[in-house]
C-alpha cells in the first residue's frame, strides 16, 4: 500500500547496504525522491530521529513513510513527533472488504441514528467459521483453503520462535510463548486476567512466571498480534462500580484458531467457542469499519455483571452492540440487555445512544418494536 504513494524506497530488512548506511550515518537512507518509503524502519530505530530533523529542516509536507511489522521500544520514539508524524495502524481486511458483506447497513448510517433494514444473507455458520478459520489476510485470500490455514500457523510459529525475541530484546522460550498464545485463543473475547492465563499454560516445567507472561504480551502487543478491547467509561446513572479491565483479542480470529489447531469442522462441533471467535471478528470488523470515523471501539462491564459487547464512540456520538451467532432467544436476551444498560447511562453528560444494535450471525435486518436494531453482519459495513 505504501508502495502506491511512494516515489522512491529502501528497504531495511532486506538491503545489507543501506542497513550498514543507516549504522554509519542514517542520512544517507533518507535521500531520495519524495514521498520516500522506508520499510521496516525499526531495525534501525536511530532513523527516527533523524527523519524528525529532516522534516524539520525541509518544511514539506508528506516526505517520508515509515513502515514496520513491530513497534519499537517508547525510549525510541520518546523524543517528540507531534506536528511531524501521523500514524496510521492497518488492519486485516473486514468482511465488507472480502467481500462477505454486502455493506447494506453502514457504521456510519448507524451512528448518524438511521435504521436500516437488510435482505437475508447468504452466511451461514459453515461460511462463518470459514471466514474466521481463513481471516482477513490480503495475502491469502486467493490460496487454497488449506493452504491459507497453513501460512498462518507458520506465521504464528515464526511470531513464537523468533520475533518477540528480537522485539523484546531478550531470550525467550519459544514453547512457552505458544502456550501464552494457546491461552489467549482459548480465552479469546473474555476478560480473562493476567492470573487466568498464567494458569492455563502450565507444562511440564510448570506455568509461566507473571512477570515473565506479561512482558510476552507487551511483545506481542508491540508485534500487532494482540489487540485488547479497552473499557468503555461512561458517566451512570446507577451505583454499580465500572469494571476497567480490558477484553482480550488477538489481531484476527484466525490467529486464534491456527493457536489451537483448528479446522471449521471442529468450530462447529464447539458453538461455545465459534460464539467467542464470531465476537472477535466482529469486532476486528467494528475497528476497519470506525477508523475512518475516529472512533474507537470499547466494551462495558459493571459490578452487577452488566456487559455490553461493543461501544463505537466517534466523539460526541455513540452506539452499543450484544453479538450473537443467532436465535431468537438470544437476540431477545441480548436486547434486553442494551435497553438495561440504556438507563443506567447518565445521557444528559454522554448524549443519547445513536442506537442500539445486536449483530448476529445470519438473518434479516431490521428494527425491532423496543428500537433496537438486529443486523446480520454479512450487511454491516463501512
Amino acid at each position: 500500500m505504501a508502495r502506491q504513494a511512494a516515489a522512491s524506497e529502501v528497504l531495511l530488512d532486506v538491503d545489507e547496504e543501506a542497513r550498514e548506511a543507516a549504522r554509519i550515518n542514517p542520512k544517507f537512507v533518507l535521500e531520495g525522491a519524495t514521498p520516500r518509503l522506508i520499510d521496516e524502519w525499526q531495525v534501525e530505530p536511530q532513523i527516527w530521529n533523524h527523519v524528525r530533523r529532516a522534516v524539520d529542516d525541509r518544511r514539506e509536507p508528506g516526505q517520508f513513510i515509515l513502515t514496520g511489522s513491530a513497534t519499537p521500544a517508547d525510549d525510541i520514539t520518546r523524543h517528540s513527533g507531534a506536528g511531524r508524524f501521523s500514524r496510521l495502524r492497518l488492519r486485516t481486511m473486514s468482511l465488507s472488504e472480502v467481500g462477505s458483506s454486502d455493506g447494506t447497513i453502514s457504521l456510519a448510517g448507524i451512528l448518524a441514528g438511521e435504521g436500516g433494514d437488510a435482505a437475508k444473507t447468504d452466511l451461514g455458520l459453515p461460511d462463518l467459521a470459514g471466514e474466521i478459520a481463513r481471516g482477513g489476510w490480503p495475502g491469502l485470500r486467493e490460496l487454497p483453503f488449506d493452504t491459507a490455514l497453513q501460512r498462518t500457523r507458520d506465521y504464528l510459529e515464526e511470531i513464537c520462535r523468533t520475533d518477540v525475541a528480537v522485539v523484546d530484546g531478550g531470550r525467550r522460550d519459544p514453547e512457552r510463548v505458544r502456550r501464552l498464545v494457546r491461552s489467549l485463543a482459548r480465552n479469546v473475547a473474555t476478560h480473562a486476567s493476567l492470573t487466568t492465563l498464567v494458569k492455563d499454560t502450565a507444562g511440564p516445567d510448570g506455568q509461566i512466571k507473571d512477570e515473565t507472561a506479561r512482558g510476552y504480551l507487551i511483545a506481542l502487543e508491540r508485534l500487532f498480534i494482540v489487540e485488547n478491547q479497552p473499557a468503555w467509561e461512561p458517566h451512570l446513572r446507577s451505583k454499580y462500580v465500572l469494571r476497567k479491565a480490558a477484553k482480550r483479542h488477538l489481531v484476527d480470529p484466525s490467529l486464534a484458531v491456527a493457536a489451537l489447531g483448528a479446522v471449521p469442522d471442529a468450530l462447529l462441533r464447539d458453538l461455545r467457542l465459534l460464539g467467542f471467535l464470531f465476537e472477535s471478528l466482529v469486532v476486528r470488523d467494528l475497528r476497519v469499519y470506525a477508523e475512518p470515523l475516529r472512533g474507537r471501539v470499547a466494551q462495558y462491564r459493571d459490578s452487577s455483571g452488566l456487559e455490553v459487547d461493543a461501544i463505537v464512540e466517534t466523539g460526541d456520538r455513540w452506539a452499543a452492540f450484544e453479538v450473537k451467532l443467532g436465535g431468537a432467544g438470544p437476540i431477545d436476551e441480548a436486547a434486553a440487555n442494551l435497553l438495561r444498560f440504556a438507563k443506567q447511562v447518565d445521557t444528559e453528560r454522554v448524549g443519547e445512544p445513536a442506537a442500539l444494535a445486536v449483530i448476529v450471525g445470519s438473518g434479516y435486518g431490521y428494527v425491532r418494536e423496543d428500537g433496537v436494531q438486529v443486523i446480520p453482519v454479512g450487511a454491516l459495513g463501512p
